[in-house]
């Protein structure tokens, strides 16, 4: 879980919930958390020369290893929220984001992705490239 009180986020983005991705209780459904980290984790590695599809041009994927999420509060259609997001604890061909979801600076939701570099075609580790590694050490000190 992440500590929030001991991560600074430098970076966030927003997103409306959409009526789609409520539940019957009109509540965000769970699932739907991973695409709001998916879609501030793609906005965060944008930043960097040309982002995710850099990475691909370069025969690299940044594959998912494991998720995790803890709520705290529920969202509801037409929220306006803040996903947070930072990368840290890269080394090799792995490396970790971490998330806050805020509505109105209120924590929602908080967590975390984990990630490994592979080269496109085998699927085989692959560290991160230097060009990402050296960027993401810059943003995040």
């Amino acid at each position: 879980m992440v500590e929030s009180s001991t991560v600074d986020f430098g970076f966030s983005t927003e997103v409306k919930v959409r009526f789609a991705e409520t539940d019957a209780q009109g509540i965000a459904h769970h699932a739907v958390y991973l695409v709001w980290f998916e879609v501030a984790r793609i906005e965060y590695l944008a930043r960097f020369r040309g982002g995710y599809p850099a990475l691909q041009a370069e025969g690299i994927e940044a594959l998912t290893l494991d998720a995790n999420v803890s709520f705290r509060a529920p969202a509801r259609f037409d929220d306006r929220l803040v996903i947070s997001a930072r990368c840290g604890d890269v080394r090799g061909a792995r490396f970790r984001f971490d998330y806050r979801v805020e509505r109105n600076g209120e924590l929602i939701a908080e967590g975390w992705t984990g990630h490994a570099c592979a080269d496109a075609s085998t699927l085989k580790p692959t560290r991160v490239p230097v060009w990402l590694v050296e960027a993401i050490s810059e943003v995040e000190g």
